[in-house]
């Protein structure tokens, strides 16, 4: 059975923005919340800064869309890869 990269591609992408997203609304909420995660992220994504709330948010998310996608068209294309062979 093979994984549709197209689904996956989609898939990941969403999830990592929705998650990010989540993330960032709490963090907004509840101060500390995600606070060392969304620093992390700040030294990966260059441009995304976690103080400087809506853009740093909107960069942020079209980051994570990216790399969530990226992550599900690796994930499906392995998958993929490795079913064919066994």
């Amino acid at each position: 059975m093979k994984l549709s990269i197209k689904g996956m591609l989609i898939a990941g992408a969403l999830f990592k923005a929705i998650v990010f997203l989540f993330i960032s609304l709490m963090n907004l909420i509840l101060r500390p919340y995600g606070g060392a995660y969304l620093a992390i992220l700040s030294s990966f994504y260059p441009g995304y800064d976690p103080v400087s709330v809506p853009i740093g948010m909107i960069v942020g998310t079209l980051y994570s869309l990216l790399a969530g996608a990226l992550a599900g068209l690796l994930f499906a294309c392995l998958y993929n890869f490795f079913a064919d062979h066994t």
